[in-house]
């Protein structure tokens, strides 16, 4: 973990309540896609973690939407603003086990940290396909950019408005070798029914500290409890032990 002062690049709105901003500063320890940054934001107790969509040439950006107070802090901060981060948290996803065409799913803010998977995976030579799910056409984000990096691209929407009408279940088909995934937990657990490979699933997960001091992340596993923040918020699927 580092902490250090982030400058505000850019801040712009992407989708219905959805920004991208890029901070420029530190980036050496953000090293494996799936990692995230923990922001201290004025006037709030604690810091928001979001996770990092690309990181290069000492810029990272990260997409969040604006779901309550902090959020909206930050859909006001303009450029120049200096951010006080925690950065290079989380385990992140391992590369060493997509195979030859891995198949990654993202669920709404749950897509940002594929984009530096699929980038890193294609890098490598693998067939990267991506399925983005969203509930309605004004909520789609990133479509483009992912199939610009030469990933073959599906887009789900719940309401039908845009895309195949349902989940990112319902766009899954078998002929993959591997999966990452990251989005709400209803979500994974439906891929994980489904999925007929291994895989790896990235957890959104309410945090204290953000660097496993709290333990208030903690989650059971099949080899005892881990802490998303600080042993995740990578898991593996088998040994993800799902509440019922």
């Amino acid at each position: 973990m580092k902490q250090g002062i982030y400058t505000v690049k850019s801040n712009v709105k992407i989708a219905n309540s959805v920004y991208k901003m890029e901070l420029s500063g530190d980036t050496d320890g953000l090293t494996k896609s799936g990692q995230f940054i923990n922001i201290m934001i004025e006037g709030m107790y604690l810091r928001r973690p979001i996770s990092v969509c690309d990181c290069e040439n000492g810029v990272i950006t990260i997409i969040y939407k604006v779901v309550g107070k902090g959020t909206e802090a930050m859909a006001k901060m303009e450029i120049g603003k200096e951010l006080d981060v925690l950065t290079d948290l989380g385990n992140g996803y391992d590369l060493s086990k997509a195979g030859d065409n891995p198949l990654l799913l993202g669920g709404g803010v749950g897509v940002p940290p594929l984009y530096l998977l699929a980038k890193k995976l294609i890098a490598e030579g693998k067939k990267v396909s991506v399925i983005l799910g969203f509930n309605t056409k004004d909520e789609v984000f990133y479509e483009e950019e992912f199939k610009a990096l030469g990933a073959d691209v599906k887009v789900t929407t719940a309401d039908g408005s845009y895309g195949i009408k349902g989940f990112v279940t319902d766009a899954m088909e078998s002929g993959y070798s591997y999966f990452y995934t990251c989005g709400p937990e209803p979500m994974l657990k439906a891929i994980y029914k489904k999925a007929d490979t291994s895989g790896q699933m990235s957890f959104e997960e309410r945090m204290g500290c953000g660097f496993g001091a709290c333990m208030g992340c903690s989650c059971k596993t099949v080899t005892g409890y881990k802490r998303i923040c600080k042993d995740g918020p990578v898991l593996e699927k088998e040994e993800i032990l799902w509440e019922v």
